[in-house]
């Protein structure tokens, strides 16, 4: 997960407890006075994925609002004030721990009866920047070096490494998450459960429909690997049979060093790439000097963590589909 400019926890907490917590996002409002959500079960969301599957399962019965503006790279998101104290206010709030470590500890203050973690309605794993490669005998140190992370301190935690919360690029995961949120807005709001029973088997159909595309899509390939700047594509690696090299690991704007560089020239080579991914909330700088040094292609990999109007698609699906053709061309699929 990414866990950069992290606050320690305690400083964190006190911070929230005060409205300390200040920096520039969406003032998402939580839609408990507004007129036109009047009698809709308010809802917030921590980002884009997670908005994504209120607004689908909810439908007309519920008021969504989200933490995350577009454009702004969630894992880097602080709260104002005004937000935090609006999450008190929230009928419902679902998010995705381990994303957003300031989100998490507001709304564990917040203490809103239905608050649902995402992580707890699938399994996670995992995943290294050489996602879907085995590593099997190494030391833990070893591992980490070669993934590029941090190695665990003294007491065993990783600064970098640990479960993969990039679950939402997976849509088996994904529809699973989706199962578990409908089940618990049916809990919420008893009333219009029969609603979002049929909202989700919706959902559902729609998710089991893109894996079917990415698994016929992706089965034959010239190549089976790719690199990306932004380690977040395990979970859809794994389903899929496919070998994500990240250039940085989960960090999209950290620096990758020497060795990694002429590691990925040589995985290039050898497994027959053709093109070197980036992202749109992040600069592709590294992404066209490797490409550039290695006589490779640059195209867009999308984490879909937020919608903007760079994005290659309105929603979910059609930026999903995007993230299948750019992966097609890429792997020379036949």
């Amino acid at each position: 997960m990414n866990v950069r400019r992290l606050i320690p926890t305690a400083a964190l907490a006190g911070a929230v407890s005060l409205g300390l917590v200040t920096l520039s996002a969406c003032s998402g409002s939580s839609g408990a006075g507004d007129k036109e959500s009047e009698g809709k079960l308010a809802v917030v969301a921590s980002f884009y994925p997670m908005q994504y599957l209120a607004e689908q399962i909810g439908g007309e019965h519920v008021a969504v609002s989200t933490l995350t503006k577009p454009g702004v790279e969630p894992h880097d998101l602080e709260l104002k004030p005004k937000q935090i104290s609006e999450l008190g206010e929230a009928d419902y709030i679902l998010y995705l721990k381990g994303i957003q470590p300031a989100v998490d500890e507001a709304i564990k203050q917040a203490g809103v009866k239905n608050t649902v973690d995402a992580a707890t309605l699938t399994k996670l794993e995992e995943h290294g920047t050489g996602a879907g490669h085995d590593h099997a005998g190494e030391t833990a140190e070893e591992h980490a070096a070669h993934e590029g992370e941090a190695p665990a301190d003294e007491h065993g935690h990783e600064s970098e490494a640990g479960a993969d919360p990039h679950l939402w690029l997976d849509p088996v995961k994904y529809a699973e998450v989706a199962k578990g949120v409908g089940a618990s807005l049916e809990k919420a709001d008893p009333a219009h459960a029969a609603d979002y029973k049929k909202n989700t088997d919706a959902l559902v159909k729609k998710l089991g429909d893109l894996d079917t595309a990415f698994e016929t899509g992706l089965k034959n390939t010239t190549t089976k690997t790719f690199i990306t700047t932004h380690a977040a594509f395990g979970y859809l690696a794994e389903r899929y049979g496919l070998d994500q090299e990240g250039i940085s690991g989960v960090d999209p704007e950290s620096e990758p060093s020497p060795a990694r560089i002429k590691e990925l020239q040589d995985v290039a080579k050898k497994d027959k790439v053709s093109t070197v991914f980036f992202e749109t909330l992040a600069s592709d700088k590294t992404a066209k000097t490797l490409a550039t040094d290695t006589g490779l292609k640059t195209d867009v990999l999308d984490p879909l963590e937020g919608i903007t109007d760079r994005s290659k698609g309105d929603d979910y699906i059609e930026v999903m589909q995007s993230n299948l053709a750019a992966l097609k061309k890429a792997l020379g699929a036949k």
